[in-house]
């Protein structure tokens, strides 16, 4: 059977990913074998300086999933580089960087020393290095297969989200594309009126993929203090109870443009990632379930494999965008 999938120049063995910020840092995971078998890899989002996060509390239980407001807490590009990255191409799996700028300057003075990076590596490896020709999975240790615009953190105080402006993001995609030599992907918040309209902004900016969807935004009151439980009032909503609505954005997207999206939104197994496939997701990221069942990314492939055993189907590509209508 043949699970790969394509996005840009980038061949992945498998659809299934997690989704940003929910994929752990320790050691020993990493050198479990069985994570290696994943798609790819989405570390935590990235900023271009250091960022300490919101005031907690930051993650409340809700029915069917969680509120979080961590705040994007993280070392900073240079941070992340120095200390982060080489553990990461350490698992010998793809990896999508998600990376935040607070204005287009971040977004590009990130980018570029992402760049820098392959740039580097290439410079010592003696190989021609261009966005065209550039194969992270011929890489000895698994390396940058995409970077992922985050569009659409809704926990950080700004007056407006740029995944909820059409020409926002049609010029920050656009600007990053012209630099990255990366496949670019922009994330977008389910935060809007029209998300089709933003992914046909984001396409148009020459953005090489769409995922979907980032949090919804959501509070928990205290009624006993007549508070908020979230030290940042407001977070992001995620797990199975955005599922259905995450599901129908993503449809919408894929039957709008034409290049492939990535679904998420309270994936917990393989018929969750199935349903996504079949609605039109090329790859899958798996999220919330990451806090309840580290192995969930793996039962969801291990289940995709089953399925098509069942079915007898030769290509996973016969599932994506299958839905009868």
């Amino acid at each position: 059977m043949n699970l790969s999938v394509k996005i840009a120049n980038v061949t992945f063995q498998n659809p299934v990913t997690v989704a940003s910020g929910t994929f752990g840092h320790a050691e020993k995971y990493y050198n479990l074998k069985e994570v290696r078998k994943l798609g790819a890899i989405v570390p935590k989002t990235v900023t271009f300086y250091p960022q300490v996060g919101n005031p907690p509390v930051r993650i409340w239980e809700t029915p069917s999933g969680m509120i979080n407001a961590i705040g994007i807490e993280n070392p900073g590009i240079d941070g992340f580089i120095q200390a982060k990255l080489p553990n990461f191409k350490k698992i010998g799996v793809p990896l999508i960087i998600s990376i935040l700028g607070h204005n287009p300057q971040e977004f590009v003075g990130i980018v570029e020393k992402l760049n820098n990076v392959i740039l580097s590596e290439a410079k010592d490896l003696k190989e021609s290095l261009d966005s065209s020709a550039y194969r992270p999975q011929n890489d000895r240790m698994g390396g940058i297969a995409a970077i992922e615009l985050n569009l659409s953190c809704p926990n950080l105080q700004h007056k407006t989200l740029v995944a909820q402006d059409t020409q926002a993001t049609q010029e920050i995609v656009k600007q990053i594309k012209t630099i990255s030599k990366f496949p670019v992907i922009a994330k977008l918040s389910p935060n809007v009126t029209d998300i089709g309209e933003i992914a046909l902004a984001a396409e148009a900016g020459g953005a090489d993929a769409i995922s979907l969807i980032n949090t919804f935004t959501a509070m928990s009151i205290d009624i006993k203090t007549r508070q908020s439980r979230i030290g940042n009032f407001t977070g992001g909503l995620s797990g199975p109870a955005i599922r259905p609505i995450a599901l129908a954005m993503v449809h919408q997207v894929y039957k709008s443009v034409k290049i492939p999206v990535i679904g998420m939104g309270g994936i917990a197994n393989a018929d969750d990632a199935l349903e996504f496939m079949i609605a039109g997701a090329t790859m899958v990221a798996v999220g919330t379930m990451n806090f309840v069942n580290p192995r969930a990314p793996l039962d969801v492939l291990e289940g995709i494999t089953s399925y098509m055993k069942e079915n007898k189907i030769a290509d996973i590509k016969e599932i994506i965008g299958s839905l009868k209508e």
